[in-house]
Order: C-alpha cells, then sequence, then structure tokens
C-alpha cells in the first residue's frame, strides 16, 4: 500500500485549506489504496499560542520545537512513497525542508489555494513579518514534481516556473453537503448568511452599509447569520452569531436562504477559490458573490447565482431575492447541480488517484 506524507502546518481537522484540498479525500483514497503519513507541526496548544499576541519569548520556543518536529519528518519520509506539501514545510522564509523533502527520490506534490508569494501575516504576528519570504513559493514550486493550483490563476502563476501544473478547485462533499428537506418558511423572514474566518470578517465588513441599507427598506422580514470563530456585532442591524465548528457547519448553513461572500477586487482576492460561495451553493442556496477571480467562473449571472461589482449591484440583487421565492428556489436548484457536476468531490477523487499513479510510474521507490 503505497504511503503520502502529508506536509503542512495545522493537525488534522483544523485548517479549511488542508481540510478541503486534501483530508476530505483521504477515505476514499484509503479505500483504492493509499495510505497517509500525517506531519503536522503545531498541536492544539501550539496553535493557541501562534495565533496570540505578543507571547514573543514563547514562540521562539514554539519556532525552534517546530524545527525539531520537521527535521523529524524529513527523516520519515525515506518510509513514505510520495510527498504532498500543502503551502509550505516551514512557517518562515526557509525552503530548507522543501529542498530535503525533494533530495528524498520520492516524488513531491506542491500544492496552493492562495496567492502566498504576496506577504500576508496574521495580525498577532505582524511584528514578526521579517522572518516570512513569500517569494519563496517560486522556488518551492520549482523542486516539486508536481504543482496543484487551487485556480486558474494561481495555476497561471506557478506555470511561469514549472511545466507540469494541474489545476483542481477546492470542492464540497455533496454527501455531507445536501439540500434541506422542505420546511415551511419562518414566518415570511429571509435569512442571509456568510461564513467564514476572523481574519474574512473584514471582507464582510466591508459590505456592511450594504447590509444596513437592506434592514432599513425590508425591516424584520430579514435576517443575518454569520457563522465564525469571532462574534460580529453591528449596532442597530440584526445579526444571530452561531460559533463555527467543523461537525456542524453544514447544519448551521442549511439554516440560511441565501449566501454571500463580499471580497474586495485585488491581487489577493484572485486567489481565492470561492469556496464560501460553493458550500451555499452545494446546500441548494442562491448566493450574491463579489464578481472576482474564480467568482465570475463558479457563478453565471442569473443562471446560478448572482454576481455583484458595487453596492448598487449587491442591494438590486439582493432585494430581488428577498422578494421572490420561487427565484431563490430556481437559482438554488442550479447552484446545487454546478456543484455536483464541477466542484464536488465525487468530480474530482479520481483525478487525484491518476495523478498519484502516475507520479510513481514516473519516479518509483528505490
Amino acid at each position: 500500500m503505497p504511503t503520502i506524507q502529508f506536509v503542512a502546518a495545522h493537525r488534522p481537522d483544523r485548517s479549511p485549506s488542508q481540510r478541503y484540498r486534501f483530508e476530505q479525500y483521504v477515505p476514499y483514497w484509503a479505500h483504492n489504496g493509499y495510505s497517509v503519513d500525517y506531519a503536522a507541526l503545531l498541536n492544539e496548544r501550539d496553535d493557541r499560542l501562534f495565533y496570540a499576541r505578543g507571547a514573543w519569548l514563547p514562540k521562539a520556543g514554539l519556532l525552534a520545537r517546530s524545527w525539531m518536529t520537521r527535521r523529524a519528518h524529513v527523516r520519515r519520509a525515506a518510509r513514505a512513497d510520495l510527498i504532498f506539501i500543502q503551502r509550505e514545510a516551514f512557517m518562515t522564509g526557509s525552503v530548507r525542508f522543501e529542498r530535503a523533502l525533494a533530495r528524498s527520490g520520492r516524488p513531491v506534490v506542491f500544492d496552493f489555494d492562495d496567492a502566498i508569494w504576496l506577504l500576508d501575516v496574521s495580525e498577532a504576528n505582524k511584528r514578526l513579518s521579517w522572518l516570512k519570504d513569500p517569494s519563496k513559493t517560486e522556488r518551492i514550486i520549482r523542486m516539486a514534481d508536481l504543482v496543484i493550483a487551487g485556480n486558474t490563476f494561481l495555476g497561471d502563476y506557478a506555470r511561469q516556473f514549472h511545466r507540469r501544473v494541474e489545476v483542481i478547485p477546492t470542492v464540497v462533499d455533496t454527501g455531507l453537503y445536501r439540500v434541506p428537506s422542505l420546511t415551511p418558511e419562518r414566518s415570511g423572514v429571509v435569512t442571509i448568511g456568510w461564513t467564514g474566518s476572523y481574519t474574512s470578517l473584514t471582507h464582510l465588513r466591508t459590505g456592511l452599509p450594504m447590509l444596513m441599507q437592506l434592514h432599513e427598506r425590508f425591516g424584520e422580514r430579514i435576517r443575518f447569520r454569520v457563522i465564525s470563530d469571532r462574534d460580529l456585532v453591528v449596532p442597530g442591524l440584526p445579526v444571530e452569531n452561531v460559533r463555527w465548528r467543523s461537525s456542524s457547519e453544514a447544519a448551521d448553513l442549511a439554516a440560511i436562504d441565501i449566501g454571500i461572500m463580499p471580497m474586495p477586487d485585488d491581487e489577493w482576492s484572485k486567489g481565492k477559490c470561492g469556496f464560501k460561495g460553493l458550500q451555499y451553493m452545494a446546500l441548494g442556496k442562491p448566493v450574491v458573490l463579489s464578481a472576482v477571480g474564480v467568482n465570475r467562473t463558479i457563478v453565471q449571472d442569473g443562471v446560478n447565482g448572482f454576481l455583484a461589482t458595487d453596492e448598487a449591484e449587491w442591494i438590486a440583487k439582493l432585494a430581488l431575492l428577498i422578494e421572490d421565492g420561487d427565484l431563490r428556489g430556481r437559482l438554488g436548484h442550479e447552484a446545487r447541480r454546478t456543484v455536483e457536476e464541477h466542484y464536488s468531490v465525487n468530480a474530482w477523487k479520481d483525478r487525484y488517484l491518476e495523478l498519484f499513479d502516475q507520479l510513481l510510474t514516473d519516479k518509483p521507490r528505490t
């Protein structure tokens, strides 16, 4: 049974990027003869420290421990048949570990789903940004045997440095994300929903003026649901905050009627993979997404959702959906079909196996 060493920052079921780019496929791959060796850096305690403000001396200790942990993973790579690096092997600008893994003689897959060649540091670690070197992405790409990118924007970047680049979108498990059974509308109230981490709440905040205007227009006919690891509190706006949990996220999202994804039109956003929108769509929910990056590929405006470019469009298109339940149903049906055909685990799980099998054929273990 071939073994894949999965090299990433976080423990299983911690990082959305890891969960949806790799972990959700593991049961199917295991059924088809592949086992996985998780090579994670941060445990739950480390994770809390890493994202805490300050604590510079304990963080220095964490960095040293992580360095030793990754050295052990490199030694362990000799027992694997294939190495899968998700985003980076270490959190600093060094590519020492990627280089060592490439020298192991095992085929190396490098997967990324954000424009990580741009500097992006968590608010808690701004003072440590000097340790980062986003340009290392180019060097990691050159070392890999295969690069997997989450969308064509990322794929085009990778093709500058590597001839073997595969674009595989971030996808949804449609067995977990199902269209809810029909239930009577809750007194005619329409719920507009959003999900995401504390860091991406910044994007939602850019849409608050639009949401306030909608609330002024529709009053108690609408409500807002935010699923996140932090609460969104906006005076005058009725927000139901639901604490994010991976085990209940699909069920928590199933309670919304419309999903939204506001985001700025910048280089970082072009690297995003539209996953929030796909989560809503998999549940048969109509969406309004910013007309940025891969969202333009996922959504055909007026067919399986709406795209919006400015505040006026956001308000007009959300108003249409609020006022017309039949329209919500039609767009939601087409949204679900889009996900099933193009953005589901079922649509892509065999493609990974084909790529893994080819790599092991091209670069057999010696």
